[in-house]
């Protein structure tokens, strides 16, 4: 079952509530039970970059993967899910066994990215690193000068001395590797994590959290900036996405399923989620969404409740731009026609303000410079402002707003980052940086973080 969201009963503050019903979570606080939801909805979030930058995109990535599932269940063996393994592939490399990170073979090399040191220390491997650099230098030199064959026989010769290079070689030490790692932290979530972040660094996570094998849904929701944060600042250091890697290897599982089973919705996700710069139109696919045409849709649904107005700062956490609603004259209406989102959106607005309120410490509020639209007034915007879309945008359905990149201080900058990453790990938004402001697009069961007024 998928989770959905915690009702406060306390309004905008970021206790958990009293009466949390079945199947809830608080995005700040993790409700232990539902791991498999907060995998599904972790995965659906984070999913948004391997659509992006697979290369080729990801059926074609899918097809390159696919094409070593025979190899990929030998080495699996009875050790390790053959559908992880390949997933790890997929995310490591995009299917190409060929891969080098950052051009020197000492970095991660092969199908599934092994750097050099760890295949000699720790795997076995043979690996001749100062013949694979001369074999790698001598491949470019081919590829410069237009001679396939001799680009060829540097391949080939670069397989010899370096067995990350033999995409049977690396997908066995790849298993030896999560298969130490499993030995090692008792559970094969943690041991994927590993593969990415390191033993040494998971194992600092771990002791910060205090607990030597919680699963990794509860290491990584269970660890905010105000509970366990010792963790999380361990995790947030990493700084080179390892926190979010299982939840990609979950969302690369998810992509060659529906390579092999449904192609058809592989191939829808991958337009919407390529789309915009995020996974926005995956919330709120066009043909399916509700739109505003012009004002009088968008009186029509204030006056209906599809829209609200948005609160005064004091209750939103976040305070009107001036310029909000600019170009509602040369429409013939009022800028205040425009301070409107559906409810849903508002209530997310309220809650990452008083998330980055309470983590920050900072009372300056955000400042909020965009929210619902109609089409018309969408044209008019594109004219003046080259981020504003021409097709279809997520605000001409009043599920988006945008938040000015201009803070009171760095910890409320920091604050903000944190909310919107925790909110889109849970597929609850979806957001993307703008030379001006931050575009945030939230999903409809995003409705439920803070309660209606009474609620």
């Amino acid at each position: 079952m998928m989770v959905a969201l915690l009702s406060h009963r306390t309004g905008s503050t970021l206790r958990p509530s009293s009466a949390v019903r079945p199947g809830t979570v608080d995005p700040l606080f993790y409700r232990p039970g539902d791991d498999d939801g907060y995998g599904r909805r972790a995965a659906a979030g984070e999913s948004h970059i391997l659509f992006a930058k697979s290369p080729g995109g990801v059926e074609a990535t899918a097809r390159r993967v696919d094409r070593y599932r025979a190899a990929i269940e030998t080495a699996a063996g009875g050790d390790v899910d053959p559908d992880l393994l390949e997933a790890i592939g997929f995310l490591e490399s995009g299917g190409r066994p060929d891969a080098i990170a950052g051009g020197d073979p000492a970095n991660a090399a092969g199908l599934t990215q092994i750097v050099a040191e760890t295949g000699q220390s720790l795997l076995s491997m043979h690996i001749d690193l100062a013949a694979s650099r001369r074999l790698a230098r001598r491949y470019l030199q081919a590829l410069r000068r237009d001679h396939p064959a001799t680009a060829a026989r540097a391949l080939a010769a670069r397989r010899r001395v370096d067995d990350r290079f033999v995409p049977a070689q690396a997908l066995a030490a790849t298993v030896r590797y999560l298969s130490l790692a499993r030995r090692r932290f008792g559970r094969d979530d943690l041991a994927t994590v590993s593969y990415h972040m390191g033993i040494g660094n998971l194992e600092g996570v771990l002791a910060a959290f205090g607990e030597a094998r919680p699963s990794y849904a509860r290491l990584y929701f269970d660890s905010t900036p105000v509970r366990h944060a010792a963790a999380w600042a361990r995790l947030s250091r990493l700084g080179d996405d390892s926190s979010t890697y299982y939840w990609r290897v979950l969302a690369a599982m998810e992509i060659m399923r529906l390579h092999r089973e449904d192609p058809a919705e592989l191939t829808r996700l991958a337009r919407l989620q390529t789309a915009k710069g995020s996974g926005e139109e995956v919330l709120h696919p066009g043909p399916q969404t509700q739109v505003f045409a012009d004002p009088d849709a968008i009186a029509q649904a204030r006056d209906d409740g599809t829209l609200v107005a948005l609160p005064p700062p004091a209750s939103l956490g976040m305070r009107r731009d001036p310029r909000m609603g600019e170009l509602a004259p040369r429409l013939e209406q009022r800028p205040s026609m425009y301070f409107a989102a559906r409810p849903e959106t508002v209530r997310a607005a309220r809650y990452i303000a008083a998330g980055v309120r309470r983590i920050s410490g900072v009372t300056q509020p955000l400042t909020v410079t965009s929210a619902v639209r109609d089409q018309r007034y969408q044209q008019l915007l594109g004219l003046s402002n080259p981020e504003a879309t021409h097709a279809y945008s997520l605000h001409t359905t009043g599920f988006a707003f945008d938040i000015l990149r201009r803070y009171g201080n760095r910890a409320q900058a920091w604050a903000l980052q944190f909310m919107l990453d925790r909110l889109q790990a849970l597929d609850l938004i979806a957001w993307v940086r703008e030379p001006a402001a931050i575009h945030v697009t939230v999903a409809r069961e995003a409705g439920d973080l803070v309660a209606r007024p009474g609620g």
